[in-house]
C-alpha cells in the first residue's frame, strides 16, 4: 500500500467534514495473516491473507453512525463519508454520544514501551508447517493416541490508526505466533478428544511445538473411560483453563452497557463486597508483551492500570464515554470498537489476586468433588446470576482424581459463587488474563 494508514485517515475525515459531518472519527487497519493444518502427515490446508480497510463514524449533533469499507480510492472515501451522514441525519437521537475533549485524549498515541510486535522476520509457510508437523507427531507418539484431528500453526501481523476530529491521532503494530493440536484417543462411541495450543506476540516466548502435541494427546488418552458423575452439591475446582470464565461473568456484569440497561446481576452491588476478602480484580493494560495490551483506547482515552475489585470491594463499572454520560460518571479509558461499529466498553488485562495453595492443595481439600477441565454451552440469567453450564473432566474421591466423567452439569448463582471462591497459585502470567484454578466449596452436580 503505497499510502499510510494515517493519510487514509485523514483523508476520510476531511471527506466526512466536507459532507457535513459535525465530528468524526477514523480508524485503519491493515495486516496479513498465514495459517497452515497438516493431517496425517501431510499437508491439509494453507491460508494467506493481507490487505487494508478503513472504518468511519460520523456525528451530527446526537446523531450517529458508522460505515466502512476496503475500497480506499480517494472518490470511494467521498462517498463513503457522504453515505455516513445520510445515515446519521435519518438515526435517532442518542444525548450520551460525541467525541472526547481535547484535554481528555492520551498523550501516548503510539505502543513502543508495551512490545506489542516482533521485529523478527516473519516465519515462512514451510517453518510453520513444520511446527504443525511436529506438534502432530508429538502428538501420535502419546500412547492411547487414535488419531490427531487437528495440529496447525499461523503469523499475523496488524496495524492500526485511529483519528479523530477533536485532534486525535496514534496507532501501532501488532504480531502473533501461534501453535495448536487436538488429539482423539480411543475409538468409535468410546473416543474422547482434547486438545492444547500456544499463542505470543513475539516467536521466541512460544512454547514448543512438542509440548503442545504432548499434552494435547496426554490431555485425550487422560478423558477415556468417562462417566457421568453423581448428583448431589459437591466442592467443584475450575481447572486454570476454564477459570477465566468465572472471572468473565464478573467483567460482563460490571461493564457499563449492561449497568446502564440495568441488565446485571451486579447492578446493586457497588461498595459491596463482590469477592471474598483479600482478593482483587486488577486491570492493566500496560503489560509488556501482552494481548490485552493498548496504550489509549478507541476513543483516544489514556488507558490506566486501575482496581476493579479491591479486597472484594466492587470498586467501579467498565465505561466509554457514551455509558459514562448516561450512568453520570468518567470514562475509564475502555472503549472498543470493530471498522463498522460505534465503541462500547471493553475490559483490557485482567489479574485475579492468586491463593498460596496449589492446585493439588485444592483437589486435597475437597475430598469428594468434580474437577471441570471442560465447559460446554451456559444457561446464565445476566439479571439474577442464575447459572448453569454442561461440564466434563474429573471426579475427586478422598482428595485424589479417582476416573473421568462427562456428560455433567454443574449449576448455582454467580452471586453467591463469586463470593466464595478459592484460588489457587497456577496462573499463567502471560495471558490477558491471569486467573488461577478456582475452588467453590458448594454447588449443584446433576449427573446419574
Amino acid at each position: 500500500m503505497t499510502q499510510t494508514l494515517a493519510d487514509l485517515t485523514a483523508r476520510l475525515l476531511d471527506a466526512a467534514r466536507k459532507a457535513g459531518a459535525d465530528e468524526a472519527d477514523a480508524m485503519a487497519r491493515d495486516g496479513s495473516s498465514i495459517s497452515i493444518g497438516v493431517r496425517e502427515a501431510k499437508l491439509e490446508e494453507a491460508e494467506r491473507s493481507e490487505g487494508a480497510e478503513i472504518g468511519l463514524r460520523v456525528i451530527l449533533g446526537r446523531k450517529q453512525a458508522c460505515v466502512s469499507s476496503s475500497d480506499l480510492r480517494d472518490t470511494a472515501l467521498e462517498d463513503m463519508a457522504a453515505r455516513a451522514v445520510a445515515m446519521a441525519r435519518e438515526a435517532p437521537d442518542d444525548p450520551n454520544i460525541g467525541l472526547a475533549a481535547p484535554d481528555q485524549l492520551s498523550s501516548l498515541r503510539d505502543a513502543a514501551s508495551l512490545d506489542l510486535h516482533d521485529p523478527t522476520d516473519a516465519p515462512s509457510p514451510d517453518a510453520l508447517m513444520q511446527d504443525a508437523l511436529r506438534a502432530e507427531a508429538a502428538a501420535r507418539d502419546v500412547e492411547g493416541v487414535s488419531q490427531v484431528q487437528s495440529a496447525g500453526a499461523s503469523y499475523g501481523e496488524t496495524r492500526i490508526w485511529l483519528a479523530a476530529t477533536n485532534g486525535f491521532a496514534g496507532g501501532y503494530a501488532r504480531t502473533h505466533r501461534q501453535t495448536y493440536c487436538t488429539a482423539i484417543a480411543g475409538s468409535g462411541t468410546r473416543m474422547e478428544r482434547d486438545s492444547d495450543g500456544d499463542m505470543r506476540l513475539h516467536q521466541s516466548d512460544l512454547r514448543s511445538p512438542e509440548e503442545i502435541g504432548q499434552r494435547a494427546g496426554d490431555r485425550a488418552v487422560s478423558r477415556l473411560g468417562a462417566v457421568q458423575p453423581k448428583t448431589g452439591r459437591y466442592p467443584v475446582l475450575y481447572d486454570e483453563r476454564i477459570s477465566g470464565g468465572l472471572i468473565g461473568h464478573l467483567l460482563g456484569a460490571v461493564n457499563g452497557s449492561a449497568i446502564a440497561r440495568g441488565s446485571s446481576f451486579l447492578r446493586d452491588k457497588l461498595g459491596q463486597q463482590v469477592l471474598p476478602r483479600g482478593l482483587s480484580v486488577i486491570e492493566d493494560p500496560h503489560r509488556p508483551r501482552t494481548n490485552g495490551s493498548r496504550p489509549f483506547d478507541a476513543e483516544g482515552l489514556p488507558t490506566a492500570r486501575r482496581t476493579i475489585v479491591e479486597d472484594g470491594l466492587l470498586t467501579g463499572w467498565t465505561l466509554d464515554l457514551a455509558t459514562a454520560r448516561k450512568l453520570g460518571m468518567t470514562a475509564t479509558g475502555n472503549a472498543a470498537r470493530g471498522l463498522s461499529a460505534p465503541p462500547s466498553p471493553s475490559n483490557w488485562n485482567i489479574e485475579l489476586t492468586e491463593g498460596t495453595a496449589t492446585r493439588e492443595d485444592l483437589i486435597d481439600q475437597m475430598g469428594t468433588g468434580f474437577l471441570v477441565t471442560s465447559l460446554i454451552g451456559s444457561t446464565i440469567n445476566p439479571n439474577t446470576g442464575d447459572y448453569s453450564r454442561g461440564a466434563s473432566g474429573f471426579w475427586v474421591e478422598n482428595g485424589e482424581i479417582a476416573y473421568p466423567v462427562a456428560e455433567a452439569t454443574i449449576a448455582g448463582n454467580l452471586i453467591d459463587m463469586l463470593a466464595r471462591i478459592i484460588p489457587a497459585n497456577d496462573a499463567r502470567r502471560h495471558l490477558s488474563h491471569v486467573v488461577p484454578s478456582i475452588l467453590i466449596e458448594d454447588m449443584s452436580v446433576a449427573g446419574q
